[in-house]
């Protein structure tokens, strides 16, 4: 199976797949699932079970938290973003919702067909997990400084 020209592109412009090379790119594709979503569409549910990894191919998705049923806006996701990183590796529920701003195309990975990827392919799944662990490197030092942040302001 040969993948498009353009999938192959956005593809290695996600950062968690910088690693891959054109060959392992092909494997993955294999395993992505295009989605649609119109303004106000729901990628996930906060509390909902995480069962996939999610990269925004275009459009603009919002991250929500519901805080005291209040929806707080935490970030926006463009192009290239991922979301569902923690879900793919322990599958616990989702802390936040995501629904989308303009109308998107996400590219899906299923915590099942990464599980066979990792087992059928097994360098590819290790160059995938080294780039997830990578970028949850990077959001908890991001995250670590934020809080160190505000204790400081907070004296």
């Amino acid at each position: 199976m040969h993948i498009n020209k353009e999938l192959q592109y956005l593809i290695s412009d996600i950062p968690i797949f910088k690693e891959l090379d054109g060959e392992d790119t092909e494997i993955l594709s294999q395993y992505l699932y295009p989605k649609e979503l119109a303004i106000g569409g729901l990628v996930c549910k906060e509390g909902q079970h995480g069962s996939f990894l999610s990269f925004v191919v275009s459009g603009e998705l919002e991250v929500i938290k519901t805080l005291d049923d209040h929806e707080v806006t935490i970030t926006i996701l463009n192009e290239g973003d991922t979301l569902g990183e923690m879900a793919l590796i322990d599958g616990l529920t989702r802390s936040a919702t995501v629904r989308a701003c303009k109308a998107s195309t996400i590219l899906l990975l299923r915590r099942d067909d990464f599980n066979t990827l990792l087992n059928k392919h097994p360098e590819v799944g290790i160059k995938i997990l080294k780039g997830i662990a990578r970028l949850m490197s990077l959001n908890l030092r991001k995250a670590s400084a934020q809080i160190t942040a505000y204790m400081t302001i907070s004296q």
